[in-house]
């Protein structure tokens, strides 16, 4: 169990190892690969709580100020509006908040659709050519970079990079994961790396913006940093990196996890094909069944504190697990099953302060990506029987597949 939750297996299917801690108790503690301890909480509730507690800090720097490491990561990256405690997060948070409003995504409706439509055609043009696309490469990634990328004013010509460079952020060195990208070369370089490219890139990204200013998401936080001075020159930086990241990897994982559980049921696929006011509850569904990211960001305890039945001491490592917590049967009866009456309230998203403010958009992206690819590419159907051949991305963070195989039934 214990260095479960980095192995393989664990990334091809995490849910027994979680169900089996979930059994033990919401809230357990276990050893890493690296020799030391840390608490990870499966039960929905313990889940939700610690979401919420302002005693469980995220702010990173405060915690490796006096544990060297001897990691090489960006700050961009490491010190991200995610690693940080109020005040400063919710200062990060109002800044950003203002692209991602109700009204504002729902402007954005129309421009998702037609990008969503753009890529459903070259995937018909790609079955007809070839007979085979990749439903993850070709369109669930895509989709949510076109939009990120369109918000910050990320040119074309440069969004693979970007997504390459974010993609490996999140791999534990396996070719599932994109990195290393060479087998000699050590895993933690190589996303270190990655780290300072994307913070190099987005720096370049805000020099030429403030040269010359858009409508963009990216124009307007560096007015608020040029001309309120709400934010310093590395707060812009960090932020404009997560927006990017954040920005897509989890809708992408949406939109991979949940058309795979659409493959594996004809008469679900069906039924919301022939019935689209049944999406915005199937998107629901589809974050609880497979949620996009498997374990939350790190946290640790400030104090002594109890959760869940354990006693958690000041300094310790706490792992959140929407993916086990969306699972737990106490919360959700029958959790292993995909159904489209449960009442809301999974945890994919966060709960509390840190709750995923790019939400409403992520969902909005998932509807219509559903919608489009039932309407317009009924005939889809996976290139093998059940989840044979699946690889799913190697990290323990995120969940989502490396690849999806797909060709059509009328070919």
């Amino acid at each position: 169990m214990n260095a479960a939750l980095n192995s393989t297996e664990f990334s091809q299917d995490p849910y027994p190892v979680l169900a089996a801690l979930r059994e033990r108790g919401p809230v357990q503690r276990i050893r890493t690969g690296n020799g030391r301890t840390t608490w990870v909480v499966t039960g929905w509730a313990a889940a939700r709580e610690a979401l919420a507690d302002g005693r469980l800090s995220k702010d990173t720097a405060r915690y490796f100020a006096d544990r060297p490491s001897t990691r090489n990561l960006a700050p961009a990256v490491s010190r991200t509006m995610l690693a940080t405690d109020p005040p400063d997060h919710g200062r990060l948070r109002r800044l950003a908040m203002a692209a991602f409003t109700p009204a504002a995504v729902a402007r954005l409706e129309p421009r998702i659709r037609e990008i969503a439509e753009g890529l459903a055609d070259a995937l018909a043009a790609g079955l007809a050519t070839h007979g085979v696309v990749d439903l993850v490469e070709d369109f669930a990634v895509p989709l949510p970079i076109a939009v990120i990328s369109e918000l910050l004013g990320v040119p074309e010509r440069e969004r693979a990079a970007v997504r390459r460079w974010s993609n490996t952020l999140f791999a534990e060195g396996d070719p599932a994961g994109r990195a290393p990208s060479r087998p000699e070369e050590d895993p933690d370089a190589v996303v270190d790396r990655a780290s300072h490219d994307l913070s190099d890139y987005m720096t370049g990204l805000i020099a030429a913006r403030r040269l010359a200013p858009g409508e963009d998401v990216l124009s307007g936080l560096i007015a608020a940093r040029d001309e309120e001075d709400r934010l310093t020159e590395p707060e812009l930086v960090s932020l404009a990196v997560l927006l990017v990241v954040a920005g897509h990897e989890t809708t992408a994982n949406l939109i991979g996890n949940g058309m795979l559980a659409l493959l594996l049921d004809d008469a679900l696929r069906a039924r919301l094909r022939d019935d689209p006011s049944l999406l915005p509850g199937a998107v629901e569904e589809f974050l609880r069944y497979d949620a996009p990211v498997t374990v939350a960001t790190f946290r640790y305890a400030t104090e002594p504190m109890e959760l869940g039945g354990a006693r958690i001491g000041p300094g310790d490592v706490v792992l959140v697990s929407p993916g086990a917590a969306n699972r737990d049967p106490v919360q959700f009866p029958a959790p292993d099953a995909v159904r489209l009456d449960r009442p809301g309230g999974h945890l994919s998203f966060g709960h509390g302060p840190h709750r995923c403010l790019g939400a409403t958009l992520a969902r909005l992206e998932g509807r219509i990506a559903f919608e489009v690819l039932l309407t317009r590419l009924p005939e889809l159907r996976r290139t093998e029987e059940g989840t044979d051949g699946l690889v799913w991305r190697r990290t323990r963070l995120m969940r989502g597949l490396a690849g999806l195989p797909v060709t059509s039934a009328s070919l």
